[in-house]
């Protein structure tokens, strides 16, 4: 009985980490999918596509899936193509959040973000009446060192955010790409997304766990949210 316990446990913890392992690359693909979309197919021209082949080779992505999602962000894959989509919605605690991804079923995704909101309190807002709230930026992550943010700095970015482990770097889109090579060694992240113009205050508990499934959805790319996390 406790081989067969042990056994049991076993598999559990392998089927655990196959689903942790599928979460991550079913995000990765969909990096790959978003940055192939906007700038093209080739790494060495796009700057984001280049950083997104990396994030998926450390993480062990199979090479046949990265160029599956290359592919399919060019519409040269089998499947269908996405598309992006921009969600306005208000949790709980009135935070106002940006939801921000891509999909080859829109209405499926919008069930699933409504009912996600739904569970948690929230609900979508109209459109327009969040999205003011924000701007568009280029957003970088790179390591939690000093020299780095002095660094960038010098480039004339809007905001720093610390993190646990990194900071995110706002600046604008067009001053983004040259950030980014100016700091190439040192980025963990690069993508286009939304900053708050005015932070509301701390993020309460309820809206912090809606954050964190908003973010679980296997659609979603980015959740933007105008309150300090």
């Amino acid at each position: 009985m406790a081989g067969h316990s042990h056994f049991k446990n076993i598999k559990r913890k392998k089927e655990a980490e196959d689903q942790r392992k599928a979460a991550v690359f079913s995000k990765m693909s969909r990096l790959l999918i978003s940055a192939a979309r906007e700038k093209g197919e080739d790494p060495n021209s796009n700057p984001a596509l280049r950083l997104a082949i990396e994030k998926a080779k450390e993480a062990d992505m199979p090479k046949e899936r990265i160029n599956r999602a290359i592919a399919r962000g060019v519409g040269k894959g089998e499947e269908g193509r996405l598309e992006p989509f921009l969600f306005e919605a208000y949790g709980p605690e009135s935070t106002a959040f940006l939801i921000q991804g891509s999909t080859d079923n829109k209405n499926r995704d919008l069930s699933v973000i409504k009912e996600t909101l739904k569970r948690h309190g929230g609900k979508l807002a109209d459109p327009g009446s969040v999205k003011w709230l924000f701007v568009s930026q280029g957003i970088i992550e790179v390591e939690n060192k000093e020299f780095i943010i002095t660094k960038a700095i010098d480039y004339g970015v809007e905001e720093i955010e610390e993190k646990e482990d990194s900071f995110l770097i706002y600046i604008a889109p067009e001053e983004a790409e040259s950030v980014k090579s100016a700091l190439e060694g040192d980025v963990l992240s690069f993508t286009l997304g939304w900053r708050a113009k005015n932070k509301i205050g701390s993020m309460g508990k309820r809206d912090k766990d809606l954050l964190y499934d908003l973010e679980n959805i296997q659609a979603v790319e980015g959740v933007y949210s105008n309150a300090k996390i």
